[in-house]
């Protein structure tokens, strides 16, 4: 499925809560969750890891600082087990997506 420029800006904008003439779409709002869903089998549900987990948990870091992580895991200059192959997969945009919506959920 291909997602044009505009949906990854509108998708972007509701995620970071800022104020837009339109209501995000049901369609919107689930693609960002499923971006976010693709990091639950590691990280937990919206990003809360589990108790004693040597996982980070991503919810309520810093938009900018989980932006950072992920490019410095898809540049190799993180280390990290699978990280590197797992955010090639990213455009910058679905990462500052799911950044945004990680920085939103309460730790």
């Amino acid at each position: 499925m291909k997602i044009n420029t505009l949906c990854w800006g509108t998708s972007l904008l509701m995620v970071a809560g800022m104020a837009q003439a339109q209501s995000p779409t049901t369609q919107q709002m689930l693609y960002v969750k499923s971006l976010a869903a693709s990091c639950a089998s590691c990280h937990g549900t919206d990003g809360k890891a589990v108790e004693g987990s040597q996982v980070a948990s991503l919810a309520g870091l810093d938009k900018n600082y989980l932006v950072a992580q992920m490019r410095d895991f898809k540049s190799g200059t993180r280390p990290a087990t699978v990280m590197h192959q797992i955010s090639k997969g990213y455009s910058d945009a679905q990462i500052e997506i799911m950044a945004s919506y990680f920085a939103m959920q309460k730790k």
